[in-house]
């Protein structure tokens, strides 16, 4: 096994829990003495959590926007940022010209993650290295995000038609480019089993981790609010949350602040108005720095997450870290890492059996208090930067030993 290695690492990443993981595995993988170059489309987030902070060197690769889409969203939403606007050929060919650079640049493995626009990126084809590709998720097509999005009304129905349009184009680009991948990492045994359900491709599941020294405990008093993180979308389940919070007794309903790196304006209006309508005091609060977040976590009855299939979520282990008991819905990858009646409390998708699950923590606070020191104990044991780092970097030798033999 070589000791030190030089890895390439490529994203084309939004803000959000991906760019939070790579961050943090970038930086595991700088401080243990590794040589780390990062490439990355100018399509690519760098404004949360830049990894040009980490490296030394860091390469930004240029993408044509697509005359035709720029023309027809300029129609439909003047709004859509440039960003949005690229020709998929244009970066399919910002990719292949990523892949001869690294080609090129005596590296001994590249680490790869997913693109926003496709999903499973173009490099994968062009790469002739030992690559590792950590997929997130492949692109969702369940039913549930069907009838979620449904509870709002689209009032454009050409914008509707090209959402679906280009949602069908990529799930084709999707699984063309997930099959050139040799070796693939998921964040979760559910993902692990979505890999193979949508791909038809075997993957290794390399759990992720959070920083420790800043989701820390903070003793700070606790007040009368619950938390949910993430972006302001119906896949996050905030108005099920809602629901279930009216459910409970107004002279002791908390109330709900919800912490988005992005927010859906349609979606934002019509929980506002759910909130209202029902009674459920909402606060919701964007694009605020980890400063504040961890605050809130310290500060928070608990944490509330109802994400629909959620391949893992970094929000229960940040929330356990800071020693925040996690109300989490029993599915998707959160099972994995909320462990029922001993960090938290892992409940069926109803809101009275949600309801009843908030109202005994917010009663019980000898349970809410064992509940805040096993949660830290956990993750110290096994969600650590470090535990995370060297499950990667083992998979990262294997990949390499594996193209080798």
């Amino acid at each position: 096994m070589k000791k030190t290695l030089k890895i390439a690492v490529f994203h084309n990443l939004p803000s959000g829990g991906a760019k939070r993981a790579l961050y943090d595995h970038v930086k595991y993988l700088v401080s243990s003495g590794h040589e780390v170059d990062v490439f990355v489309p100018e399509t690519a987030n760098e404004n949360f959590l830049s990894l040009i902070e980490l490296v030394n060197n860091f390469k930004v690769f240029p993408v044509k926007t697509g005359f035709l889409r720029s023309f027809i969203y300029s129609k439909l939403n003047p709004e859509t940022p440039s960003s949005d606007l690229v020709s998929l050929k244009e970066l399919e060919l910002t990719e292949k010209n990523i892949a001869a650079d690294i080609n090129g640049g005596n590296y001994d493995v590249v680490l790869s993650e997913q693109d926003k626009f496709t999903m499973s990126p173009f490099i994968l084809k062009y790469i002739k290295i030992p690559a590792v590709y950590y997929c997130q998720q492949p692109l969702r097509n369940d039913k549930i995000l069907e009838e979620v999005s449904n509870d709002i009304e689209n009032p454009n129905f050409i914008r509707k038609k090209m959402k679906y349009r280009d949602l069908n184009n990529t799930f084709k680009i999707d699984s063309i480019n997930a099959k050139y991948a040799k070796y693939i990492l998921a964040n979760s045994y559910f993902s692990r089993e979505s890999l193979l359900k949508t791909y038809g491709l075997n993957s290794f599941v390399s759990y992720l981790g959070i920083d420790t020294y800043k989701f820390k405990p903070l003793q700070l008093p606790s007040e009368d609010f619950v938390l949910s993180v993430g972006s302001c979308t119906p896949i996050k389940g905030y108005d099920f949350t809602i629901r279930s919070l009216s459910l409970i007794n107004e002279q002791i309903r908390p109330e709900f602040t919800i912490v988005s790196n992005f927010s859906s304006p349609e979606w934002k209006n019509y929980i506002e108005k759910l909130a209202n309508k029902l009674g459920v005091k909402l606060t919701i609060l964007d694009l605020i720095n980890d400063h504040e977040l961890i605050k809130l976590y310290n500060k928070a009855k608990m944490v509330i997450y109802t994400p629909y299939l959620e391949p893992f979520g970094l929000i229960p282990i940040e929330s356990m870290s800071c020693g925040t008991p996690v109300v989490a819905v029993k599915e998707g990858g959160v099972r994995e890492t909320v462990v029922h009646n001993e960090t938290g409390l892992l409940i069926d998708r109803d809101e009275n059996l949600f309801a009843q699950a908030i109202l005994e923590l917010l009663r019980d606070t000898d349970k809410s208090r064992e509940m805040s020191k096993n949660a830290i104990t956990n993750v110290q044991n096994f969600w650590t930067l470090e535990h995370a780092g060297i499950r990667l970097l083992n998979h990262l030798n294997l990949a390499i030993d594996r193209y080798t033999s």
